[in-house]
């Protein structure tokens, strides 16, 4: 069984960002060297989960992104600094985006509410009114003086 691009398995109940590999299953799945996974972490480029006794655990999407950080030191020639520069800035988009779906909904909710409340007045009109036509004239009467 295989999760996303050749992943093993994950245990049950578990998703992509469970911290389920111990370093040397991770270093096997990304590629890299198990030194490398903890230069990355040290450097805080990929942040995996940790242990009660301090051992460190990576998620399929930790996995994931030590793949993104090789592939943008080694195939695009960025430095380190510049993949760390760039992951924080696509966790800043993606905040972004998340509250941004967040507002467009709360927007959307307000829309709601406020044709609800006008069609609620509209409800409450008296209904024995009736409408003057626009092509009424005002004519002001002044009384004569005796």
């Amino acid at each position: 069984m295989t999760f996303g691009g050749g992943m093993p398995g994950l245990p049950g109940g578990a998703d992509e960002d469970t911290p389920v590999f111990v370093i040397s299953v991770a270093a096997q799945l990304s590629g890299l060297h198990a030194q490398t996974l903890r230069s990355y972490d040290r450097l805080g480029l990929v942040s995996p989960g940790r242990t009660s006794g301090g051992g460190r655990r990576y998620s399929v999407r930790d996995i994931a992104q030590l793949r993104e950080v090789q592939r943008l030191s080694q195939e695009d020639g960025v430095n380190l600094a510049g993949v760390k520069r760039i992951i924080e800035l696509e966790n800043q988009v993606d905040a972004l985006r998340l509250r941004l779906s967040e507002l467009t909904e709360e927007i959307a909710a307000a829309y709601a509410a406020a044709e609800a409340a006008t069609a609620a007045v509209h409800a409450s009109y008296r209904k024995d009114l009736v409408p003057i036509r626009r092509e009424t004239a005002l004519v002001v009467w002044k009384p004569r003086r005796r």
